[in-house]
């Protein structure tokens, strides 16, 4: 991740507070409020507690996003050459520093990795995007809780302003320094046809498809990375965080005119929902229950 400010760990101080108690089926896309920087700031603990650390024989390897108590979304080319291999990974929960997990962290192994029937794994990019079966059901809490998936009413105009996370490198060929604390980046929706054109690779080579969306700064400097792939593209509508898309790829990293591509919710949001019964929508929930339970 790119240009991502750190919170300095001196400047963390404990907010006096009573427990806070987490439903069984919370609601998605809202963070409790844990500790506060002086000055009044959130701090980044628990801000985005939805996102999860995929890893690969014990080492981040890829980022995902969880939406129910058993499933977590993630990009598919996560699993190249390893989708049959399950026990090679497994999901860390409630991480705000890799290097200092803590003891309110959840690991859980992977049942099975279901990638879009679309995707293809000699292109790697149109469907970009696989659902993740947890071994066991997982346990909520203020640092571990689903996000939500936009319903069919959410637009994303241009230059709306969404969010990234994730413990990418900060820059091409620099991994993110310990005690490797889960950086954010404010990011603008792109205009669809400019990121078109942007990567234009000539006719009958389209690069960004519609089931993508495009968003970064065209001056390039901050930007997703290396290790934040299958992390969130999260925008918040009314009071709830939605997960619009998944961070999927791009050209270099924080190259100009070289934006984020990410697979879109908005398309394969009725994907998820044939297969993840209980996901929540924005104002929504679909039934009860969640296929494939023990």
């Amino acid at each position: 991740m790119e240009a991502c400010t750190k919170i300095p760990e001196k400047s963390l101080r404990p907010a006096t507070r009573s427990a806070v108690r987490i439903p069984v089926s919370p609601d998605c896309g809202k963070p409790q409020q844990l500790n506060r920087i002086v000055g009044g700031e959130d701090s980044m603990d628990a801000q985005w507690p939805w996102i999860v650390s995929i890893l690969k024989n014990g080492s981040h390897h890829c980022a995902g996003s969880l939406l129910t108590n058993r499933w977590v979304v993630t990009a598919a080319h996560c699993f190249k050459n390893s989708v049959d291999k399950p026990s090679l990974f497994s999901i860390l929960l409630g991480a705000w520093q890799l290097g200092n997990p803590g003891p309110r962290s959840q690991q859980v192994g992977i049942a099975w990795v279901l990638p879009h029937p679309r995707y293809s794994w000699k292109e790697g990019t149109r469907a970009d995007i696989a659902l993740v079966r947890l071994e066991h059901s997982i346990q909520f809490s203020e640092r571990i809780l689903p996000i939500c998936l936009p319903d069919s009413s959410v637009r994303l105009p241009p230059n709306t302003d969404c969010w990234i996370a994730g413990w990418g490198s900060i820059r091409d060929g620099e991994p993110l320094p310990q005690p490797q604390t889960l950086q954010k980046l404010k990011v603008p929706i792109i205009d669809s046809e400019l990121c078109k054109r942007l990567y234009w690779r000539g006719a009958g080579q389209e690069a960004i498809t519609e089931d993508m969306l495009c968003a970064g700064y065209l001056e390039g400097e901050r930007d997703a990375c290396l290790g934040d792939s299958g992390g969130p593209l999260m925008c918040q509508v009314d009071d709830a965080w939605l997960l619009t898309g998944i961070i999927s790829w791009g050209e270099g990293c924080a190259e100009r005119n070289r934006p984020g591509v990410y697979t879109s919710l908005l398309a394969h949001r009725s994907w998820v929902q044939r297969i993840v019964q209980g996901v929540q929508l924005r104002g929504h929930l679909t039934d009860s229950g969640d296929t494939g339970s023990s």
